[in-house]
């Protein structure tokens, strides 16, 4: 099972997201080209919040006429401050809220595994404009810096917005870029408006859906 490394931090307004979107470095590391890409992020539980009481995430992303399905679970040991390190399984689906419906894989699997059973409902809905940009040392790539402006929805009304920056460390990097990456973190932390965030998109969202 593959393990998700990222540092995420809250943007107070547009201000920071601007900043990272205009600079060539963070650190001692080179930053791509930007790259802007609509998402749209359906969360799924059961009635009875399985997953969630087992401390597991899932997610059905579109971008374009692609569909993925994402499970993420609790952090692991270790992790602190704002550097998450928690599995994480993907596989292809389809925008079917019916697991049979979607292409096998080992993330079908464990949706199926944790529900056990009972039909799959849809918690929130982000939408999300998302800035992708490489993140490269001079011994390769180091992960990918994202930028993102989210609004919240549930049952078809609006809730809120986020602005979201997230630095998540590339499948397979060295351990060295592990160690790279928080001390990108600690960089991001000094931009003006950025604030380090132990929380994910999906736990703030429930927030706003309290809140509402």
């Amino acid at each position: 099972m593959a393990t998700e490394v990222e540092a995420k931090f809250r943007a107070d307004g547009e201000g920071p997201l601007r900043r990272l979107e205009s600079t060539s470095r963070l650190g001692e590391t080179e930053l791509g080209e930007p790259r802007s890409i609509d998402e749209v992020d359906t969360y799924l539980d059961t009635w009875r919040g399985t997953l969630g009481v087992a401390r597991w995430a899932c997610r059905l992303r579109r971008r374009g006429d692609q569909v993925m399905v994402s499970l993420k679970g609790p952090a692991e040991a270790g992790s602190a401050g704002w550097v998450h390190r928690r599995p994480e399984v993907e596989g292809p689906a389809t925008d079917s809220l019916e697991p049979h419906r979607w292409p096998p894989s080992a993330a079908r699997d464990l949706v199926n595994a944790l529900r056990a059973g009972e039909p799959l409902l849809e918690r929130l809905t982000l939408r999300q404009r998302r800035v992708e940009r490489s993140v490269r040392a001079a011994n390769g790539a180091v992960g990918v810096l994202t930028l993102d402006r989210v609004h919240v929805e549930h049952e078809g009304r609006a809730v809120g917005e986020m602005r979201v920056v997230e630095l998540e460390l590339a499948a397979g990097a060295p351990r060295e870029h592990e160690e790279l990456l928080v001390r990108l973190a600690d960089v991001l932390a000094t931009v003006p408006g950025l604030a380090p965030d132990g929380q994910s998109k999906l736990e703030h969202a429930l927030e706003l859906i309290g809140a509402s």
